[in-house]
């Protein structure tokens, strides 16, 4: 290899040649992945050839084979640049420096992914290089007010200068890559990740010119126009794709997709489209912004990037914060140290008369004040929607991407063939890749619905859920355990007088309801209904004074309460922590517009989730798991399901705690009901911190409950990415074991799984399928049941896909199981018959759902927690997030402790 560096310049000028050498180091290869001789765990092997079971249905997955040489080599080459650019700066300074030097880089027309990664299919002429390239880019940082702005004419004549370092990292070829998906040599080596990476990076490289890249996904306007979604965003169409090792080789997994944009419009649009006290602001020119006005806007604006229209640059500015003073106060000294007004400033430079004096200003660098009138600035196009989408803009993102399973694969197939895809570019040729343009055919089987038992007192005793989407009515049923519910309330909050005259016929149709169910609901509450304006929700201590003297006067005995609101507050999050942490009762909230109607179904449905959080159950499995799987299960040998997941706060927020919440089944051999653990930990800490606390308090609630320990604990992981299986499995499994060594001896076997409803594989029937009951009636997507373990599967490793639900709308999405550790030793039919039959008993409805029910209950769980930490944040009871960046996480608030008569109840569901 050669020492030393051959320079390539458009023109170095001297200065440039003392500039001091940035060392960048590059950040590739920092994939986890333990040496073999240091791990302590292995992650499980698929037991078999795959299931048997099942009646079986041809498919079409959205996975497209990659044919790759595996002699052919990659040249992989580190790039540094001084100065340091952005992403879209880096992208134009390689595409300058690969035309103007091409016989130098061999002639190749390398891959490159925006940091320090350049991959090249030859190996350029030296293996250090060195090039200097202008482009037009401002050169004054900041030129704003602050200071003199340079003279326009001579801003488009000047040019930045760039020095870019090449430097050959490694020479790789696919060989190994082939072995692992080959199943050649170790049976155990790790996947051989830089190849990979390389061309996963070599496949993104023509959409990334193309699209504006987020995250694995591409968007472009070829794709269909944007959307206004309101609130200042638009919905812009897009595809993810993403390789992945699969049993058949190679495949890209394409995908459609669709996220939010905010809206390229001028910065007082923006703010009166974005925020509703803020709609009437053209006319709201006199009145300054209050306090917390202020912080509204600035949380609305905080990181977004604008440009400026009253002069012609450009540059492009990140918004940093506001002024704390209105524009019409603001000062700032020139060059010369001469203090000049804004507004004069403006108005002597660009005769503009700045109207919105009464707003503050954009602050655009961190460290001295630099201004920008809002009135004067665009929001850059192209930027992925920072914030919370509201409910409304939820739901129009969802609509815009709720494809029938026809159309989402008709679109999937034209990204494939189309000019922004993947193989749109000279890529495939350039690396002698074969990419298929067709989806991958493969069978799945269709697995046989569980027979289910509903309660002893209706007509109906079981049934086999027998319609096409496996729903079935209670009718004729009884759930499978009632309760009895004489002690109860019902409190109402807002509502007009027409509504509010509606609650007696609720409680009476809701107690019949009830009773043609098989649960008993008093038609007489302890407390006449109690009507509240809705303004107590806003206020904490009054609302838990009218809770608390519910619970006396049904002496301290209230097993439940009923909250109708007049429509969704945030108060509902006060309220559940309330009633669950202080005044002990669980609670069901539904909302007036729904009680003008009255629907059979509304009723059962809400009957349904009151009856499962007083302590009963909607339906069990009529044969027990023993019996349906004798090999593993035992009447007298009883078995926990536990499921875990941990939520995070949103994006933009640095400083919440994650929640982590764990689940346990209390019952054997149903298996039905599930009490919970649920606790806050560190900000974004995927790995669920106090899990040996959280699963030794369940075993010891289970031993109560069942009078022995579990002999086997299957594990349901929800929440986890591809990259922390490995972490979360060392970490977690120790964590389950030290919770069992708290009882003598016991040393139960261990199945743990990681479910996953964030993934892009969806499957398609190969010809529309007919149902046997319904002849005339032709369905687009997978039927229930579907399960899928083979040629889009893990090479070597235990995973599979089902869809257990039927897809009303959209495309149905089957769940990925991926079985991490297996001390039970299932195979993939037990397994899989397990999860799907599990699918059946979930509380809340009457159908199979789409996950599996303990992980389910799980992310509901945690999602409870969230709100108990509502109040707090929304109060500012944590840090400021006006910083930037931190030294480190604030300590976490603890959750409030659960009131004990609460704790073994499903109040979560």
């Amino acid at each position: 290899m050669m020492n030393h560096v051959v320079r390539y310049t458009d023109s170095a000028p001297k200065e440039v040649e003392q500039q001091s050498k940035t060392s960048l180091k590059g950040d590739y290869g920092k994939k986890v992945i333990p040496e073999r001789k240091t791990q302590s765990v292995v992650v499980a092997r698929r037991p078999d050839s795959g299931g048997r079971e099942g009646t079986v249905i041809s498919l079409l997955a959205n996975h497209f084979l990659v044919q790759f040489d595996p002699s052919q080599k990659i040249y992989h080459y580190n790039v540094e640049i001084s100065p340091n650019p952005s992403k879209d700066i880096a992208r134009a300074i390689k595409h300058k420096l690969v035309n103007n030097n091409s016989p130098v880089l061999s002639g190749a027309t390398p891959a490159y992914d925006g940091r320090k990664n350049l991959y090249s299919p030859v190996q350029f002429q030296n293996d250090k290089l060195e090039f200097y390239i202008s482009l037009p880019v401002p050169t004054t940082k900041l030129p704003s007010p602050y200071g003199e702005i340079p003279d326009l004419k001579e801003k488009h004549q000047k040019l930045k200068l760039f020095r870019i370092n090449i430097k050959l990292v490694s020479k790789i070829n696919g060989k190994e890559l082939n072995n692992y998906l080959s199943k050649e040599g170790d049976d155990w080596i790790p996947l051989p990740q830089d190849y990979l990476h390389a061309l996963d990076v070599v496949l993104r490289e023509s959409p990334t010119e193309k699209c504006i890249p987020v995250g694995r996904s591409f968007y472009s306007s070829s794709m269909g126009r944007s959307k206004d979604i309101g609130g200042g965003a638009v919905g812009l169409r897009g595809f993810f794709q993403s390789l992945r090792p699969t049993q058949q080789g190679l495949a890209l997994n394409v995908d459609f997709s669709v996220t939010a944009f905010h809206e390229s419009i001028g910065v007082i649009s923006y703010l009166q489209k974005r925020l509703e006290f803020l709609r009437d602001l053209s006319q709201r020119k006199t009145a300054q912004l209050t306090a917390e006005e202020r912080k509204e806007v600035e949380k609305a604006l905080k990181n977004i990037r604008v440009f400026v229209c009253h002069r012609e640059t450009v540059q492009r500015y990140r918004v940093c914060g506001l002024t704390e003073e209105a524009t019409e106060n603001l000062w700032f000294s020139d060059r010369d140290g001469k203090n000049l007004r804004l507004l004069d400033y403006f108005k002597d430079h660009y005769n503009y008369d700045i109207q919105f004096r009464k707003l503050p200003c954009l602050q655009i660098s961190r460290s001295k004040p630099c201004y920008l009138p809002m009135e004067l600035c665009v929001i850059c196009e192209g930027q992925k929607f920072l914030g919370k989408l509201t409910d409304d803009q939820t739901a129009r993102i969802l609509k815009m991407g709720c494809q029938r399973p026809g159309e989402r694969k008709s679109i999937i197939e034209g990204v494939m063939r189309g000019n922004v895809g993947p193989t749109s570019g000279d890529q495939e040729k350039e690396f002698k890749l074969q990419v298929s343009r067709e989806m991958t055919e493969l069978t799945g089987r269709i697995l046989f619905p569980p027979k289910l038992k509903l309660g002893d007192g209706g007509h109906v005793r079981n049934l086999i859920p027998s319609r096409h989407d496996r729903q079935w009515n209670l009718l004729d049923g009884h759930v499978s355990e009632g309760t009895t519910i004489e002690r109860w309330a019902l409190i109402s909050f807002g509502g007009t007088p027409e509504q509010k005259s509606n609650v007696p016929r609720f409680i009476n149709q809701l107690s019949q309801r009830c009773e043609q169910l098989g649960i008993f609901l008093n038609k007489n509450t302890v407390i006449s209904p109690q009507f509240e304006s809705s303004q107590i929700l806003n206020n904490v201590t009054l609302l838990e004074s009218k809770l608390k003297r519910i619970q006396r006067i049904a002496s301290n005995n209230l097993q439940l309460l009923i909250c109708i609101m007049e429509r969704k507050h945030k108060g509902y999050a006060d309220l559940k922590r309330i009633a669950e942490t202080s005044v002990g009762v669980v609670s069901q909230c539904c909302l007036y517009p729904n009680l003008s109607k009255l629907s059979s179904q509304f009723l059962a449905n809400l009957a349904l989730k009151i009856n499962a959080k007083v302590g009963g159950c909607t339906v069990a499995l009529y044969n027990s798991l023993p019996s349906q799987l004798p090999r593993l299960f035992h009447i007298d040998e009883p078995v926990i399901f536990m499921g875990a997941d941990v939520t995070h706060p949103h994006p933009l927020d640095d400083f919440s705690p994650s929640v982590a919440a764990v689940v346990g089944s209390m019952n054997w051999p149903t298996a039905n009901k599930y009490i919970s653990r649920i606790r806050s930990q560190t900000h974004r800490q995927e790995i669920i911190q106090d899990l040996g606390a959280m699963v030794g308090e369940l075993l010891d609630d289970f031993y109560q409950e069942v009078e022995k320990l579990p002999s086997r604990i299957i594990f349901f992981r929800d929440g986890v990415s591809e990259t922390q299986f490995y972490k979360v499995l060392e970490d977690e499994l120790q964590s389950i074991r030290c919770a069992c060594t708290r009882f003598p001896g016991y040393t139960p076997s261990i199945t743990f799984a990681v479910v996953q409803k964030r993934h892009h594989t969806r499957l398609f029937p190969l010809e529309t399928y007919q149902s046997s009951t319904q002849n005339h009636f032709l369905y687009e997507n997978i039927p229930p049941g579907t399960v899928v373990d083979s040629v889009i599967t893990h090479p070597n490793e235990f995973d599979f896909y089902l869809c257990s639900h039927w897809g009303v709308k959209g495309t149905s999405r089957p769940t990925h199981y991926h079985v991490l550790w297996d001390e039970n030793q299932f195979t993939s039919d037990e397994l899989q018959k397990l999860v799907y039959n599990l699918c059946y008993t979930f509380v809340r409805c009457t159908k199979p759902i789409s996950l599996v029910p303990p992980a389910y209950y799980a992310h509901l769980a945690a999602y409870r927690g969230r709100l108990y930490l509502q109040r707090s944040e929304s109060l500012g009871l944590f840090r400021s997030t006006s910083t930037l960046s931190r030294a480190a996480p604030p300590k976490t608030a603890p959750l409030p402790k659960l009131s004990e008569n609460i704790k073994k109840l499903m109040f979560y569901c």
